[in-house]
């Protein structure tokens, strides 16, 4: 029996730049998986940086086996009863970093890296920007889906650069360019590092939640995304550091 490629609707896209992983992926024993009666298992991909749940799909032994083999995510279409390599048509592959199952065995979870960073037919990072009693139709200007704390602090504070409210304290920073943003980035470092000297459990949270953030101000003022930063963290993973 043979399994072409599913046709997609996704718009193209350029890749982004890879870190590489020293894992290799992992299939779990087949015979441990509760497939259901049709032998397909559903599939969360999930951004394998901020956590975002990118999409759900269903999978069965032979989309699972040749997600394995070539390390990038092929589903199981149900409408067209064939195989579905995500993104071989129109480039929005999903390298997939991991694979993990749940308590059930029943659901599995792919953290992957999403080329082109859309991971809907319709042009949205996710397919899950519908919230509210008006659905969206979607697209690249769909709402992000949900992330970690610190990325959603970033792209708030991004909005508020893009779209200045009176009052705003983070307007005032991006006012005062780098002499403010920096000299509160020095301020508030200080700060940490006395709470650190006292040994202040909640002292030091504290101040490390406003470096943080005047942080997150001076990437934003400068143009740097957060997302770069945490590649950036994740290469340095995978690479011998200097003693």
């Amino acid at each position: 029996m043979t399994h072409p490629a599913a046709p997609e609707t996704d718009h193209g896209a350029p890749s982004v730049p890879s870190v590489s992983s020293d894992q290799h992926l992992q299939c779990p024993p087949l015979e441990m998986l509760r497939f259901d009666d049709a032998g397909l298992i559903p599939a969360i991909a999930q951004d394998w940086l901020d956590g975002a749940v990118l999409m759900v799909a269903w999978m069965n032994r032979f989309s699972l086996e040749q997600t394995v083999a070539t390390g990038e995510a092929h589903y199981w279409s149900r409408s067209r009863q064939e195989l579905w390599h995500k993104g071989a048509v129109s480039g929005h592959r999903q390298r997939v970093r991991q694979l993990r199952y749940d308590c059930d065995q029943d659901v599995l979870l792919l953290t992957v890296e999403q080329v082109g960073d859309v991971a809907c037919h319709t042009g949205a990072r996710s397919c899950f920007y519908g919230y509210g009693a008006d659905p969206s139709h979607g697209g690249p200007q769909a709402p992000k889906p949900p992330t970690d704390a610190v990325s959603e602090l970033y792209q708030l504070i991004v909005q508020r650069r893009q779209h200045p409210e009176a009052g705003s304290y983070t307007n005032a920073l991006f006012r005062g360019g780098d002499n403010r943003i920096l000299k509160k980035i020095g301020e508030e470092s200080a700060e940490l590092v006395m709470a650190c000297k006292d040994d202040d459990a909640n002292a030091i949270s504290g101040e490390a939640a406003d470096v943080l953030y005047h942080m997150l101000v001076a990437l934003a003022h400068h143009g740097v995304a957060w997302r770069q930063v945490l590649l950036e963290l994740a290469k340095r993973r995978h690479q011998p550091r200097p003693s």
